[in-house]
């Protein structure tokens, strides 16, 4: 049965109409496919399978779902259920990360023109377009009772491991951990990046200068002047002032079985925001 399905609200709806009548749904594509079955599958309760399909495929990454579509078949045949995290701005879900900044302009940059002739080099290709064009901003950050005044160039709140094209939030990162991860990356010359970018793609920027960076289980907000789009896991979806906040294992998608049992620790404690001033 075919639905037309244009928009994401069209998608939550027919999502929303199968409840009880299948048993789990099925997504064939990239982490903007996946996003827009988010809502419907959080509000029906139906367990996500992952065909990754697309050209960056982060959440399939973060899940150890291989990219042949065969493999990620049988994994959803075998049934093995995982529950991850899922974030959420201004009532937006994502499961990668929501971003502002740097990331706006390089996802205004990664057409489909791009994509496609490029595969995933598309994305250094885009990105070093975007450090050339993406302005500074000013923002105020609020988590608990913390809250500081910054001039940057990107701020990036991650709930899983990988973004943007295998770019890592944090190192340790975990999809079920319940802890949001944020970076900032300050406002110097553009080309003070350059280096900052491996260490970016390692998840392995926290300590370095200019980078603020912490995990939470608490609310983060941001307001920025002036106001500013935000990307969640690839779509432009909303704006400045923002919340963001997790919803601990939300979610039930189909994974790779465990190799032996697992161990059930406690996750990395949760840090406080550690500022650094200009």
């Amino acid at each position: 049965m075919r639905r037309p399905m244009g928009r994401q609200a069209d998608v939550t709806r027919v999502i929303r109409e199968l409840t009880g009548v299948v048993d789990a749904i099925v997504v064939g594509g990239g982490d903007g496919s996946i996003n827009a079955v988010l809502e419907g599958a959080l509000a029906a309760r139906l367990p996500l399978g992952i065909l990754p399909l697309g050209t960056a495929n982060d959440l399939a990454r973060t899940l150890g779902i291989p990219p042949d579509p065969v493999a990620a078949a049988g994994i959803i045949q075998a049934g093995y259920l995982r529950q991850i995290d899922l974030g959420r701005v201004n009532g937006h879900l994502f499961a990668n990360v929501a971003s502002l900044g740097l990331s706006v302009e390089l996802t205004r940059r990664l057409t489909g023109a791009l994509k496609r002739r490029w595969g995933r080099l598309g994305y250094p290709i885009a990105a070093a377009q975007a450090l050339i064009h993406a302005k500074p901003f000013l923002a105020e950050v609020r988590c608990g009772q913390r809250s500081e005044r910054m001039s940057v160039r990107q701020i990036a709140v991650g709930n899983g491991v990988f973004y943007g094209g295998g770019m890592s939030v944090y190192e340790a990162a975990q999809i079920d951990d319940g802890c949001l991860d944020f970076y900032s990356l300050e406002a110097h010359r553009r080309w003070w990046l350059l280096p900052v970018l491996p260490f970016l793609r390692g998840g392995r920027q926290r300590g370095l200068p200019g980078v603020r960076a912490f995990c939470t289980l608490d609310p983060i907000h941001v307001r920025t002047e002036p106001p500013l789009p935000i990307n969640t896991d690839g779509e432009i979806t909303t704006m400045t002032p923002a919340v963001f906040e997790v919803l601990p294992r939300a979610l039930a998608v189909f994974t790779p079985a465990p190799s032996a049992p697992e161990t059930f620790t406690d996750p990395e404690p949760v840090r406080a925001p550690s500022w650094r001033r200009f």
